[in-house]
């Protein structure tokens, strides 16, 4: 098993956190976004759409980390990142998507690439992109959090599922460009809770090996 990533992609970040929480290893290779790795003709041939991560298992490869980390979930089942019951599983996918499809894809790299490029806005208005879309998302997960069917430590219960895995990326990237988090206090219970765990520190970004 090979994964391509980035170590401040919180896609990439993700797919460490589920990788470590089920004990699993796979060959690293590193795609630098920032100095556009990802355009190159032999990364395109891996991944199409120019993101990371990607997963290569024997002859097939996996995009999107939400379908890989699922993938996972399906072949190396303990611990378990999402419920058994269906509608339990359904709503922690309501967190993980929420985040991994309605915050995340907006404040990504070439979002904020294009808005300076090809829109002309300094960083002060990127910034402010930045947080007005992490405080749209983050005012509905905070809710759904606040009003979770199995209230405990995690989003969902005493273990955590695929709603932290994705969590957790998005606080750590509005802690690194200054969003004001005071609002939330159910997301920063819950983040603080999962970062004390050795899975979730070993994926964090600056402890990876491409780490600038």
């Amino acid at each position: 098993m090979k994964v391509y990533g980035y170590f401040r992609s919180s896609a990439s970040y993700r797919l460490r956190i589920a990788l470590n929480l089920k004990g699993l290893t796979a060959e690293q290779s590193f795609i630098h976004l920032r100095k556009r790795e990802q355009t190159a003709p032999d990364y395109l041939a891996v991944n199409p759409m120019g993101l990371v991560p990607s997963l290569v298992e024997g002859d097939r490869t996996l995009t999107q980390s939400l379908a890989i980390i699922e993938y996972l979930e399906e072949t190396h089942p303990d611990p378990a990142l999402l419920p058994r019951d269906p509608l339990d599983r359904a709503w922690v996918r309501s967190i993980a998507q929420a985040i991994a499809c309605d915050i995340h894809p907006i404040n990504n790299l070439r979002v904020l690439n294009h808005l300076r490029d090809q829109l002309g806005l300094d960083e002060g208005a990127r910034n402010a992109w930045y947080a007005h879309w992490v405080a749209e998302g983050f005012r509905g997960v905070e809710a759904m959090l606040s009003a979770s069917p199995r209230p405990g430590v995690f989003c969902f219960g005493e273990t955590p599922t695929l709603a932290d895995v994705c969590l957790v990326p998005q606080v750590m990237n509005a802690e690194r460009l200054n969003c004001p988090l005071d609002d939330y206090p159910t997301i920063r219970r819950v983040a603080a809770a999962a970062r004390a765990l050795p899975a979730f520190q070993a994926a964090e970004p600056d402890r990876q090996p491409d780490a600038e």
